[in-house]
């Protein structure tokens, strides 16, 4: 399997304000956009060129990659005028892939951290003959997922939508945004059109007899949707929960790039990341956090797993939990910021103007 396609065209709207100015793939996680781990990992596993399906701000993505030779890789662009769904997407970028009709093909989605061995899953696809390869896990709680039975063999034997009574759960297995498809499976999805991979594609696949086989690994993996997944995924690379060629330097409880500032009285850990041009002053304590581009920490200000955004600041004695601050915000001395809070980009809160009653839980 020398080509990918890479899904990175959705506005990331549960990650707002995140999001506002940068596509969620983009984002730093552990110090890097998240797709450039995604990258690494796939060319580690062999692949050599990955069109990406943008859509969102799709500019940035050129901005960033280029013809993606410093990730020693050949990166090609296919931008959505309009959104097409993932069915579409993978159409569309199928017209600037070069492979024979018999060839695998891997399609993944830019907001799933994950550990799966890509190079094995390649592998039992060529094996299996099949006409797709499902990256499968187990989830405790289905009900938020649609669901993938399988047979012993591995078989798919049907995709169901996000179940509503406890009858309706008839397995655990749910899809984890990772395939292989043989090039000529990906020629039969209707172009110019959009199409759902997982509500029209695969269903219509298995009504034609096509074989969709299933693989249920077990491996670290995320989706970064939400802030607390972000948060969460930033900190378990840099603490080496999950491998990543990617990572800007060892595994550990912190990771600061080259250009910030933090002072030796501060306290980082949990997986803390504190990008480049940003600063952390003496008595600052961050947690589990990641403090993007130019951001600032101020003395005795506590940040617990938390997004502070690109010139962004945290005033003296703040409490800031669980919370995102956008880009360029302001959090004035002695707030404490009530947990799940998202401050937009650029605004202000002057000195004490929120507080909140409820314990911190550090």
């Amino acid at each position: 399997m020398s080509e990918a396609i890479l899904l990175v065209g959705g506005k990331g709207t549960r990650l707002r304000p995140l999001t506002t100015h940068t596509p969620k793939p983009l984002l730093r996680v552990a110090g890097v956009p998240l797709m450039t781990h995604q990258l690494a990992r796939a060319a580690a596993a062999g692949v050599t060129r990955v069109v990406l399906a943008t859509s969102y701000l799709a500019d940035l993505f050129r901005e960033e990659y280029g013809d993606g030779s410093a990730l020693g890789l050949e990166v090609v662009h296919a931008a959505e005028e309009e959104p097409l769904g993932t069915g579409g997407a993978i159409r569309n970028a199928a017209e600037h892939l070069t492979c024979g009709p018999d060839e695998p093909v891997l399609v993944f989605n830019g907001d799933i951290l994950s550990g799966l061995d890509i190079a094995g899953l390649r592998a039992g696809h060529q094996a299996s003959g099949a006409d797709v390869t499902l990256h499968l896990i187990r989830v405790p709680d289905p009900r938020a997922f649609g669901l993938v039975p399988t047979d012993a063999d591995g078989r798919v034997l049907a995709f169901l939508e996000k179940p509503q009574t406890p009858e309706e759960i008839v397995t655990d297995q749910v899809n984890a945004g990772c395939y292989v498809f043989t090039r000529r499976t990906i020629d039969t999805i209707m172009p110019g059109r959009v199409v759902s991979v997982e509500r029209e594609t695969f269903p219509d696949l298995l009504g034609a007899g096509a074989l969709l086989r299933g693989v249920i690994d077990t491996s670290y993996w995320l989706d970064l949707g939400t802030p607390a997944a972000f948060v969460k995924g930033s900190a378990d690379l840099v603490r080496g929960l999950v491998d990543s060629p990617a990572l800007p330097g060892e595994p550990g409880r912190a990771l600061v790039l080259p250009g910030a500032v933090v002072d030796p009285q501060a306290v980082l850990s949990a997986g803390t990341v504190v990008c480049e041009d940003a600063v952390v002053e003496a008595g600052a304590v961050v947690e589990g956090s990641v403090v993007l581009s130019g951001a600032r920490i101020a003395t005795g200000a506590l940040v617990h797993r938390s997004v502070v955004g690109r010139e962004a600041c945290i005033g003296r004695g703040s409490t800031v939990v669980e919370a995102v601050v956008g880009d360029r915000a302001e959090v004035g001395p002695d707030n404490q910021l009530p947990p799940s809070l998202r401050l937009d980009c650029g605004v202000r809160l002057p000195a004490q103007a929120v507080r909140t009653s409820a314990p911190v839980a550090v």
